[in-house]
């Protein structure tokens, strides 16, 4: 026991001793807290019926032994009255790795709870396209905190740069307003969907196409001429865009005008028009075509043929095959389709 009592009085009396002592305990009770930490929190995490936390939880053994580690360590290197140099050194060393080890653990935690949230809720924020974003900026925002605090950790007044950061962005911003605008425009298009990657739409200036690629700054389109055409999203989330795969399934409805004489048999044109849309393989049996009467026109009675076609791309192709045969069937049936005419009465002299 004496013997004991000496050693303890030597290293009390060595400043030395006493930080190596101080390391071997930090050790021991960085583990120990770990443990304890695991023992309680598994049980509390066991209850639950999802597995993100206990994910997280596996995480978190790392940094919690390095933090309480080298909080051991900085005691055990205050202690052990070392120069004051070496003092600074080792202690920024100690924080900066604890720093680190944080900021990877805290990404790997935001990234994870990013991908269980998009899959939990059916928000269009949290999306195949948006999800890579907002995980690329929240490491962003999770590193610049990090470096805050290395360069506090190293007694670094980072006043000035921020100062300086801070003018810089809004000079950035004015020279970039259009990259910036078309981003943001990028980030609502992308959360409110008016279309989607593989969509076929209807671009205000005529042409239509399909949705190839959604980007931050612009949107690419592919016409049926096999036209690229890049459009900035500032200037799409101010267009009118007609997405003609929307709705609650991809089929559409096509209208074709027709003029019949007078003189026609109306039910006759009626009954051809229906039954040439049944026997095309591209119109859908249900809903059944339908004829309209829509005007007595100035040359004609003027009808209307409603069908229904499964995909918006092939409209063109039907169209022109219904027409053909409409033409030829017409002409067998003996229905006019009559020329616009003008009768000019000249007054006699």
């Amino acid at each position: 026991m004496n013997l004991f009592i000496d050693y303890y009085n030597i290293v009390l009396a060595n400043p030395a001793l006493k930080g190596l002592a101080l390391v071997a305990i930090s050790i021991a009770v960085a583990k120990v807290v770990d443990v304890i930490f695991t023992l309680i929190f598994k049980k509390l995490v066991d209850r639950t019926k999802t597995s993100l936390d206990d994910q997280i939880l596996q995480l978190l053994h790392k940094p919690i032994f390095y933090s309480i580690l080298f909080i051991g360590f900085t005691i055990a290197v205050k202690t052990a009255s070392l120069p004051d140099y070496i003092d600074f050194a080792l202690v920024g060393i100690f924080k900066t790795i604890t720093i680190f080890i944080w900021i990877f653990v805290i990404s790997k935690i935001f990234i994870m709870s990013m991908e269980w949230a998009s899959r939990q809720t059916a928000s269009n924020l949290l999306q195949k396209n948006t999800l890579p974003l907002f995980n690329n900026l929240g490491k962003i925002a999770i590193g610049l905190f990090g470096i805050y605090f290395i360069f506090l950790s190293w007694k670094i007044n980072i006043n000035g740069i921020l100062a300086s950061a801070g003018v810089l962005g809004v000079v950035l911003g004015l020279a970039a307003k259009d990259t910036v605008s078309n981003f943001f425009a990028g980030i609502f298009l992308m959360a409110d969907s008016p279309f989607k990657e593989g969509d076929y739409i209807l671009l205000d200036t005529g042409e239509r196409g399909y949705v190839k690629k959604m980007g931050l700054r612009s949107t690419r389109f592919m016409t049926r001429d096999d036209i690229e055409i890049t459009i900035p999203n500032s200037v799409i989330a101010t267009s009118k865009i007609v997405n003609e795969s929307g709705g609650p399934e991809e089929t559409e409805r096509v209208r074709i005008n027709i003029h019949i004489a007078y003189n026609s048999d109306i039910d006759d044109a009626r009954s051809v028009l229906i039954d040439i849309a049944k026997n095309n393989e591209n119109v859908l049996k249900d809903p059944e075509p339908r004829v309209r009467f829509r005007e007595f026109a100035d040359h004609g009675l003027r009808l209307q043929l409603l069908f229904w076609i499964h995909m918006p791309e092939i409209r063109g192709r039907t169209v022109d095959a219904v027409n053909t045969e409409i033409y030829k069937r017409f002409a067998e049936h003996k229905i006019i389709i009559p020329y616009p005419t003008m009768k000019v009465i000249l007054p006699n002299k």
